[in-house]
């Protein structure tokens, strides 16, 4: 029964890790603003009346 806990305490103490990084990351970790350019064909804007 040792072992059992011991690798469930492993299994916690692995997803508390992974859990903690992903919550410094929404605290700390800003995305940077930027504009960007979209190329539309002309054939989508005005398209052709046959």
């Amino acid at each position: 029964m040792p072992t059992l806990f011991r690798f469930l305490f492993f299994c916690a103490t692995i997803a508390a890790m992974i859990y903690g990084t992903m919550y410094a990351l929404v605290l700390f970790v800003e995305p940077k603003e930027r504009q960007i350019t979209v190329r539309i064909p002309s054939e989508r804007v005005n398209p052709t009346q046959e």
